[in-house]
């Protein structure tokens, strides 16, 4: 990758020092709050936003797309503007970003653009996205995913000023939006367009980080950023820190077109860092297939690496995505004995019988967040990679296959930890290796602070 040699200079450079240093599905599986029992999901549905916006008060936090609005859309009046969004780019009552930036007056929006999923998210994952004209509002759809996300060329940037981007991202590294959003602003910056980023919160909340960093040679798709698993950022924060930070964390362009490159993040209003999602009393909207709800966001940073290799999977028959766990060859009774005697802070198992897709009876564990304060997000996932090492007749990562163990590492991000898995299976000590993690995330956390936008 150009200028991947560089030294980071600033920032985060203090982390890569000390340190010696999944489509959106983390999982290789077909692509709450504490106390609460997601209801049972049946299978992936296009989201499509309502016709006319909802009536009753207003949620307390207003996106950056409110803002904009109630500001008179002063930022974007006499720009020819290219929109960057999905399905969950939508205000708080509700309606579609692409229908408010399209009626709104004085705004001249000219092209829309789509990432991973398609613009209304009809598209599996890691499917190609086509080129095509929106039969909503006759504009020309650009596709940034044609099975990897893909940097927009100046012919694609032609006719517009300035690019806005409203993704609503679900606070995990290897969940693909942040990465189209850093490769947009790259190209932008390189061709003298602006970016302006409609903020949205962190369903996590803004306090939650946890997980490895991720190793500079696995940069990919699922992870652009060099961040813990789950990095605690909204993605206006994550669009600063891309634009201060030089390659491999920052964008990966010259000198000049960083310094002339204009990012214009509109903040929300009302969001605090301590907020988690529901708290917001914004609706959830899709942001793809398996993240229909906000269960699914809790679960996809504490399953969905473990269900990497080895025989775990996560979700019960096509129900529980990210929340349900079962085993392809270990019965669900000594699955469920081994999770609770793992004793993990903020977590309880049950068992939950539901019906496949051929009608058949599936069986498996139902993972709760009993305490969010507890709850280490990404914990669970490596005790998991240790128990397939114990409960399987052969090490599935030392029997990984070099796809395997690429796919293994650009989500995980860490070398040392996958070979320490490799050469002692379950004898790993993960306790060690989540102590090292959170060390490095408290030094991240505090560095990061300097991209903060909200208390």
């Amino acid at each position: 990758m150009p200028g991947s040699s560089r030294i980071i200079p600033n920032g985060l450079s203090l982390l890569i020092g000390l340190f010696g240093l999944l489509g959106c599905s983390a999982s290789k599986q077909a692509s709450p709050h504490a106390g609460t029992t997601a209801a049972p999901y049946l299978g992936p549905t296009a989201y499509t936003p309502p016709a006319a916006a909802p009536a009753g008060p207003l949620p307390p936090v207003m996106l950056g797309i409110d803002v904009l609005e109630a500001d008179g859309f002063a930022q974007v009046k006499g720009k020819r503007l290219g929109l960057l969004t999905h399905p969950a780019g939508v205000n708080r009552r509700g309606v579609s970003t692409i229908e408010v930036l399209h009626r709104a007056p004085g705004v001249q929006l000219v092209a829309l653009y789509a990432v991973e999923h398609g613009l209304y998210a009809d598209q599996p994952a890691e499917r190609p996205v086509a080129d095509t004209i929106d039969p909503r509002t006759g504009l020309p759809v650009i596709s940034l995913y044609k099975g990897n996300v893909t940097k927009p060329t100046p012919a694609q940037l032609k006719g517009i000023d300035a690019m806005v981007i409203d993704l609503q991202d679900i606070g995990t590294r290897s969940y693909t939006f942040s990465g189209a959003m850093k490769k947009i602003m790259e190209a932008c910056f390189e061709d003298g367009k602006e970016v302006i980023v409609l903020d949205r919160p962190n369903p996590l909340g803004g306090l939650k980080v946890d997980g490895p960093l991720l190793d500079p040679q696995w940069m990919s798709d699922v992870g652009r950023f060099r961040v813990p698993y789950v990095h605690g950022l909204t993605m206006g924060e994550l669009a600063l820190m891309a634009k201060d930070e030089a390659p491999p964390g920052g964008l990966v362009i010259s000198d000049r077109a960083r310094a002339r490159g204009k990012l214009t993040v509109i903040p929300m209003r009302g969001w605090r860092r301590a907020m988690r999602w529901p708290e917001t009393g914004l609706k959830w909207v899709p942001t793809s297939g398996l993240i229909q709800n906000f269960e699914a966001v809790l679960g996809y940073p504490m399953v969905g690496l473990g269900c990497i290799l080895g025989g775990f999977r996560h979700g019960v028959g096509e129900q529980y995505p990210f929340r349900g766990i079962a085993h392809l060859s270990v019965k669900v009774d000594v699955v469920e004995k081994e999770l609770r005697a793992l004793d993990l802070p903020g977590l309880r198992f049950r068992r939950v019988n539901v019906t496949d897709a051929k009608g058949k009876p599936a069986i498996g564990t139902y993972i709760e967040i009993t305490d969010y304060d507890a709850w280490q997000p990404t914990e669970l996932n490596f005790y998991l990679m240790q128990l397939a090492c114990k409960l399987e007749p052969k090490n599935p990562f030392a029997a990984a296959s070099a796809m395997d163990r690429r796919t293994f590492l650009v989500h995980v991000g860490s070398t040392a930890f996958f070979n320490d898995l490799v050469a002692k299976g379950r004898n790993v000590d993960v306790a060690a290796w989540l102590k090292l993690w959170r060390q490095q995330a408290a030094i991240y956390q505090q560095e990061s602070r300097k991209y903060w936008l909200y208390n």
